[in-house]
């Protein structure tokens, strides 16, 4: 049995085409920026079984034929037997594409099942949220070592990978770290895309009534121009690394 925060039948920003999306409950990080506060919580949301949600899924499996699953959170990496169970089953039994949105935050070397979690999974998603060792500290309350050795690991294992950033005017929005990000992220042999969303404020409301004060109160959102920049700093980076790979 996994702790399911919510299921959304029909996403479309999950992943490729139409996704089943589900929620974990739980998360280790406490990103400023988090618009689903309620999902960090370990132990909450409703407990149910991954033939349960794959049976919801399959109802609706007509639209899902150019998207697939997503597990996310949350972090469906703080239960890997129940991810490990659920993507299997999606892939033995119904054949669905499965895609992995995570932070990496809860990867270990020492555990075998991340493999195993990666042999039924067609897409890793992974948000990199700072890439400045102390600025994600102050960002997430995590280090950032072992998102950086999953995103190698998933590399290694041939996986696809796409990147997602956010941009946080005053936090990430720094082109000398997103040209960082940029030549860190030129190095994964199986990278496919890489998203910059702009940082939102939607989750201000659910702060609000969750009694819990809104940490980024004055943050401005960036403009489009604003995401634009920033991915061609990226870009640059990427580009950067490519080259001088070429040149060993």
């Amino acid at each position: 049995m996994g702790k399911i925060h919510s299921l959304e039948s029909f996403g479309t920003v999950d992943g490729p085409g139409i996704r089943y999306v589900v929620f974990f409950q739980g998360c280790p990080m406490r990103c400023l920026y988090c618009h689903n506060p309620d999902s960090q919580k370990v132990g909450g949301g409703t407990e149910m079984s991954a033939d349960e949600i794959l049976d919801k899924a399959y109802s609706v499996r007509e639209f899902l034929r150019s998207g697939g699953i997503t597990a996310t959170g949350g972090e469906p990496l703080m239960q890997p037997v129940f991810l490990l169970e659920l993507f299997k089953k999606a892939k033995t039994k119904y054949n669905f594409h499965t895609c992995l949105d995570t932070s990496g935050i809860c990867y270990t070397e020492k555990n075998d099942i991340y493999k195993e979690i990666l042999d039924y999974t067609d897409l890793v998603m992974l948000d990199i949220k700072h890439i400045d060792a102390d600025e994600h500290i102050k960002l997430t309350s995590q280090k950032i070592d072992n998102v950086l050795k999953f995103a190698e690991f998933v590399s290694d294992t041939g996986t696809p990978i796409w990147i997602r950033h956010v941009l946080v005017p005053g936090i990430t929005q720094n082109n000398e770290q997103l040209y960082k990000l940029g030549r860190f992220i030129g190095g994964l042999k199986t990278l496919k895309a890489i998203d910059v969303l702009p940082y939102h404020d939607m989750g201000k409301a659910k702060y609000k009534a969750l009694g819990i004060p809104y940490p980024l109160p004055d943050t401005p959102i960036p403009s489009k121009d604003d995401v634009i920049a920033a991915r061609e700093i990226i870009l640059s980076g990427i580009k950067d690394t490519l080259k001088s790979n070429k040149t060993q």
